[in-house]
């Protein structure tokens, strides 16, 4: 982790000071590094001797910011790991650029690794993460998403770049077909369960502890699987009070998060994240054994079973 992290400092050098100073105070804010040490994990999984590893975990944690930095836009963020967003620091433009820019040097980095399964999977997932974000864009104010397009939106949107990152360790290790698809199979899974504990916790957490305003998927209108479990099982007036807040992007926070706690919604929601978390771990039968894929097993299980 601390050659990805030379690696990331390395490449967002650049003469274009604010290019510099947004990236150090992204980049810099925290943040688990979980996708970049998935890149590590699954590699040594399967076996990787070498040192590219490392740059491909920085390609990762480059693209995983540049979504952030246009998330936090679109969705007018104001704080993300307890600190101050960059659109709220340096204003809108500039975080959409700084993204745009990440975006540009995360594949220019891919042309040094010079692996065609490596550009066409992170390719793949780009656009696929794009279309994540146009499709909740699209769910945005609507009671009526089902479970089946929320997760749609999961997959697209959070799990892809987990797989593509799983998978990208197994490519560099030079296994098979099949040892990249299982691997790629855990990310998926296990970036589906990190997402859904995210929606949980929106209800659940506490600002300090996970880094961002409690409530604010409520806020933002985003039909989340807690909210949708109580259009599914609640009584006529919380079916009534999600739609209205759902539709409103605003309303009785304490109410709805009342009403989310006399129903099964948190319980639903964390046995759909440790089903995933179950194929996540399945899936690793492919893998080789070793302490390698017994981190694989420990990250699954934490995904699930924490509290930011």
């Amino acid at each position: 982790m601390k050659a990805v992290d030379a690696a990331i400092r390395k490449r967002l050098d650049s003469d274009v000071v604010l290019i510099r100073t947004i990236g150090d105070y992204i980049i810099g804010s925290g943040g688990k590094r979980l996708r970049p040490a998935l890149v590590l994990l699954s590699a040594k999984a399967c076996g990787y001797q070498g040192e590219q590893h490392a740059l491909m975990g920085a390609i990762v944690e480059f693209i995983h910011t540049a979504t952030l930095l246009h998330d936090d836009v679109v969705d007018e963020s104001d704080l993300r790991r307890g600190r101050s967003t960059a659109n709220a620091v340096f204003g809108n433009p500039a975080s959409v650029l700084v993204g745009d820019y990440l975006y540009s040097r995360a594949f220019e980095m891919m042309v040094d690794i010079d692996r065609m399964p490596i550009m066409r999977t992170m390719a793949e997932a780009t656009t696929v993460i794009a279309e994540g974000e146009v499709l909740q864009l699209l769910n945005v104010h609507d009671p009526d998403v089902t479970e089946d397009r929320y997760l749609t939106v999961v997959r697209y949107k959070t799990a892809k770049l987990f797989e593509a990152a799983a998978r990208c360790g197994a490519i560099l290790s030079d296994v098979s077909e099949e040892q990249c698809d299982a691997m790629a199979s855990y990310g998926r899974h296990l970036g589906t369960a990190f997402q859904l504990v995210d929606d949980l916790l929106d209800y659940s957490g506490d600002v300090q502890a996970i880094g961002k305003n409690v409530g604010d998927d409520l806020r933002e209108g985003k039909p989340t699987l807690p909210l949708l479990r109580v259009l599914t099982v609640g009584t006529e007036e919380q079916k009534a009070l999600i739609r209205s807040a759902i539709e409103n992007g605003s309303g009785d926070f304490e109410g709805v998060a009342h009403a989310i706690r006399q129903t099964d919604a948190l319980e639903h929601t964390r046995r759909a994240a440790m089903r995933e978390v179950d194929r996540a771990i399945e899936a690793l039968g492919g893998v080789a054994q070793g302490s390698w894929k017994d981190l694989l097993v420990s990250i699954a299980h934490v995904s699930v079973d924490r509290d930011h």
